[in-house]
This record gives C-alpha cells, sequence and structure tokens, in this order.
C-alpha cells in the first residue's frame, strides 16, 4: 500500500479477476431460468455513491441499526474477547470498524481488512493509519467467499474475524453453510466471531427498504446496467426496465428486480452474446437474505460455532453476533 504506513498489504487476485468473475457471472447468470446475477456488479464510484445514500434513507433502517449497536456494545466486544487482532471481511470503507478498533485499542492492534477491491483498501488503510499512527495495518485482497490464507500476524492471543453489514444475507441457504464452515476453519479455540444480520421484519417494511420513495434503491438496481454496458459493451436501456422488489417467504430473502418493460432483445458484445427478454420477465439483481434469531443461531451451530453473545435492535430489527468455534 504505496504511500501509507501500512504494516503490509498481500494481494491473491491477479489482475484479471474482476472482469473474469464479471463474465462468468453474467454469462451464466442470464443464460439460466430465472435470470440471475449477483450483486457484486452494482459497485462502481456511482453505484457506491448511490449505496451510501441508500445508507441514509428513511426506509432502510439497517445501516444504522448495526452502527447503533456497534456504539453501544464495542466495548462489550472488546471485553469479551481481549482480541488484539482484528479481521474484517469485506471491510469495504472500514467505517464501522472503527468503533470496534477504539474499543480494542488502536495501539499495536493488528487489523486485517479482506476485501477484492484494491482502491477500497488504499483508501480505506491510509484514513485507519493516519487516525490511528500505531496500529498495524496488513490488508489483504481476497475474495473471502474462496478459502482464506490469512497473513502471519506478529503476536498471539484471541483473534476477531468481524464480518458485519448483514452481507452474510447475500449468500443462499445451501451456500452459507459452506461459507460459515470456512471462516469455522481458519478459527482457532480462543478466536471470536462478529456476525451481523437483518432479522425478519413486518414485509411492508422489508419491501419499502429495497424500494424506496425516493427511488434511490431502483437507480441503484438500474446501475448495474450502466456497469454492463461500460464493462462489457453492452446495449441495455435502463429505461426498458423497471425496479421491483418481492418478499420470497419461501427461501426467506427479498429480491431485488429488474422487470423488462417491453419485449426487447439486448446484446452483451464483449460476451459475443444476445440476450433475449420477454415483456414482463423479471431478472433477479440481488438477494438479501433475512434471519431469525433461533434459525441463525441453528445455521452457525451446524457449521460447527457457538453463539456467546447476542445483541439485537428490536425496533429495526438487526442483531450482532458474537460466537467462537466449538
Amino acid at each position: 500500500m504505496t504511500g501509507t504506513r501500512a504494516y503490509g498489504y498481500t494481494d491473491t487476485l491477479d489482475a484479471e479477476h474482476y472482469a473474469r468473475a464479471l463474465r462468468a457471472d453474467i454469462r451464466g447468470g442470464l443464460t439460466s431460468t430465472p435470470k440471475s446475477t449477483a450483486p457484486t456488479w452494482f459497485y462502481d464510484a456511482r453505484g457506491s455513491e448511490l449505496f451510501e445514500e441508500i445508507t441514509q434513507l428513511p426506509e432502510y433502517p439497517l445501516w444504522r441499526a448495526e452502527l447503533g449497536l456497534l456504539q453501544l456494545h464495542a466495548q462489550d466486544v472488546a471485553a469479551q474477547t481481549g482480541a488484539r487482532s482484528m479481521i474484517e471481511l469485506g471491510s469495504g470503507s472500514s467505517t464501522k470498524s472503527k468503533l470496534i478498533i477504539e474499543a480494542l485499542g488502536p495501539a499495536d492492534l493488528n487489523y486485517v481488512p479482506v476485501d477484492v477491491s484494491a482502491d477500497a483498501l488504499q483508501q480505506a488503510g491510509a484514513q485507519l493509519v493516519q487516525d490511528y499512527p500505531g496500529i498495524r495495518l496488513h490488508a489483504l485482497r481476497a475474495d473471502f467467499t474462496a478459502p482464506l490464507v490469512l497473513p502471519a500476524l506478529p503476536e498471539e492471543g484471541p483473534r476477531l474475524i468481524a464480518f458485519l453489514g448483514s452481507t452474510l444475507g447475500n449468500f443462499r441457504r445451501p451456500a452459507r453453510g459452506p461459507f460459515l464452515r470456512g471462516i469455522r476453519d481458519i478459527m482457532r479455540p480462543e478466536d471470536f466471531l462478529l456476525l451481523g444480520a437483518d432479522l425478519v421484519k413486518p414485509e411492508h417494511e422489508m419491501i419499502a427498504a429495497y424500494d424506496d420513495a425516493q427511488g434511490v434503491t431502483a437507480a441503484f438496481d438500474k446501475n448495474l446496467l450502466h456497469v454492463l454496458n461500460h464493462e462489457l459493451n453492452a446495449d441495455f436501456d435502463p429505461d426498458a426496465f423497471d425496479h421491483v422488489s418481492v418478499w420470497n417467504s419461501t427461501e426467506s430473502l427479498i429480491e431485488m428486480r429488474l422487470r423488462s418493460r417491453a419485449e426487447q432483445l439486448v446484446k452483451i458484445r464483449e460476451l459475443d452474446l444476445a440476450v433475449p427478454f420477454e415483456r414482463g420477465e423479471e431478472w433477479i439483481t440481488e438477494r438479501s437474505a433475512k434471519f431469525t434469531v433461533s434459525g441463525l443461531r441453528e445455521e452457525m451451530a451446524a457449521a460447527g460455532l457457538r453463539t456467546r453473545q447476542l445483541w439485537s435492535d428490536p425496533n429495526a430489527g438487526f442483531m450482532l453476533t458474537l460466537a467462537t468455534a466449538h
């Protein structure tokens, strides 16, 4: 991480990782029935700006609820874990992480942010080492959905693995078990996992959180089309699609979808692919699972994780879980 006082930087991804993953997901997802792609591709610079706007919307309490729980309980996390190393999966801007870093004590704290975005790691790392001169930061560019190899840390003792933002909800049920077991596999008996999860709420509240009155979420959803036009030389017309959000009660998840307003054929030139859409056909662009306390506890137990502490915000329907390996 040139230009910062970071402890170190490890890049496990080759230069073509993003392009290769994008091509594979879009080709596979848009030739399947129903059409379905990963939410990863929303996030160019504009997509990131739109998501920041979403976090401040009155209909979207998730971000504020987790922030509030961390403000209330970061000291509890520090007291219970005694961690001197923190590994954060999907660290992004590391905004919420600062509350935990400050509670643990940043002087000589080993902090390992893990993200696929080199830019996010660079920017967040530069800010963190400026704010906390004593921190030992080793950024890890990696895909945390694959088996992780963590950098060697200079101190022994408990490690805290943080997975915030209810990002676990981006995994469908069949994938969550293997993912949680993967985290369990890199944990030692003295380590802890801090996990954020969005809870099931009344259906109208969940749908509104993904289809706000101002249309910010709709613009975020349609930003995928701009990304594909730019990255894959496609000819999507954003005005030819409507944004919708649907509660899938069978799988307990919210689905964001783009609904074709007419019969159309879209060309994705970089893939040499022509994708037909029927009028009214829906393309699932994001699945966001919602949990119950008992259900998540059972999923974690099945993966070899024992819940030690749970903090929840009953008003906003969000919880933080602190767990250890069995």
